[in-house]
């Protein structure tokens, strides 16, 4: 991931990073979209990258654990691009061609938005990159917190989380085992959350 969002170093690729409005659950398509253009060089020294932050999302149901991708930003996606020229007026033909793009509502501020400042766009960036390679639980815990074990050796046991380590994706949870509370230590998507019927 470059750290310089402004590709100084290349005066004809300059531009700023701008928030775009998308219909529900056509961020993708949006995306899918303004990269063909790009890959096809048709406005190839005006858009220069389209960006859906995402992370991805682990869980366990009926004891199979399976994983997707959350959107950080649901409806919108992120285009770098040169939307306003020299004379700080609207590039009509990015402009229309990034409202046109399939599933986009529009810029957010509409008629005149206002490009992301580099210390908002650098955290997104950032964001982007600590998720990478990572899974993050559906369900977020707590200290305290009594869970039910639905992987591994201690399947159907319940226990305590005693310590969250959200950096390894583990919880240290103390189990009772023939009468004694062991620590143990187990991954998110390893343990649920009790239920009342539990």
């Amino acid at each position: 991931m470059e750290e310089d969002s402004s590709n100084s170093d290349n005066p004809v690729r300059q531009g700023q990073w701008f928030v775009v409005q998308t219909l529900s659950n056509k961020e993708p398509a949006a995306k899918r979209y303004i990269d063909r253009y790009i890959s096809e060089n048709e406005l190839e020294d005006f858009v220069f990258e389209a960006l859906i932050p995402d992370q991805t999302v682990s869980e366990v149901k009926h004891g199979k654990k399976s994983q997707r991708k959350r959107k950080l930003y649901p409806g919108y996606i992120f285009v770098h691009c040169r939307l306003y020229d020299e004379n700080n007026d609207l590039v009509q033909k990015v402009w229309y061609f990034i409202n046109g793009a399939d599933g986009v509502i529009g810029f957010a501020g509409g008629k005149s938005p206002a490009p992301l400042k580099d210390s908002e766009i650098d955290r997104i960036l950032k964001q982007v990159e600590e998720s990478e390679g990572k899974e993050v639980p559906k369900v977020q815990y707590e200290v305290g917190e009594e869970v039910k074990i639905t992987d591994g050796p201690f399947l159907n046991l319940s226990g305590r989380i005693d310590e969250i380590d959200t950096e390894r994706g583990k919880l240290k949870v103390s189990v009772s085992i023939f009468g004694r509370f062991t620590p143990v230590e187990l991954e998110y998507w390893q343990v649920e959350r009790m239920t009342d019927g539990d």
